[in-house]
């Protein structure tokens, strides 16, 4: 059974509004370039600052909003708390603010990376829940409608 945990994660950079917005569209529209090609000549760097996250966790989208989404998709329930102890500990900041400055090509400050504890624990409910038994669990009423996946997940 396939299974895993969509961690969203909200990133306010730092910065007057138009450089702010600015940044945002490059670091959206550097990402979709990077991830939908193996080839692209920064992805060696990309997957050297993605490292820290380990095997079991990905960063699959970002996305503009009222500031950036990163969804970093977690296999496994210890890719949840390693993604988390990442975030308390402001590694996790500091790995999205070097990644944004490469996508960007300028130096970006993120100002907050922003991961509720009550998403947090939807997160660790969902993996709780699928001890021994096969069942689809959608935890989160937002956002969902930007994926669609026929194998069990949940949007945390």
């Amino acid at each position: 059974m396939n299974v895993l945990a969509v961690a969203s994660v909200d990133a306010e950079l730092a910065g007057s509004a138009d450089d702010v917005i600015q940044s945002e569209e490059r670091i959206v529209s550097q990402w979709r370039e990077v991830s939908a090609n193996e080839q692209h000549e920064l992805r060696e760097q990309v997957d050297e600052i993605l490292r820290p996250l380990g095997f079991e966790t990905s960063l699959l989208v970002i996305r503009r909003a009222n500031s950036i989404a990163l969804y970093f998709f977690c296999m496994t329930l210890l890719a949840v708390t390693s993604l988390r102890d990442l975030w308390r500990s402001e590694n996790l900041r500091d790995i999205v603010q070097s990644l944004f400055t490469l996508l960007a090509d300028t130096r970006v400050y993120v100002k907050q990376l922003t991961w509720p504890v009550t998403d947090y624990e939807r997160c660790l409910q969902f993996f709780s829940s699928l001890r021994g038994k096969p069942t689809i669990y959608t935890v989160s009423q937002k956002k969902t409608s930007h994926f669609n996946f026929r194998n069990n997940f949940a949007i945390c």
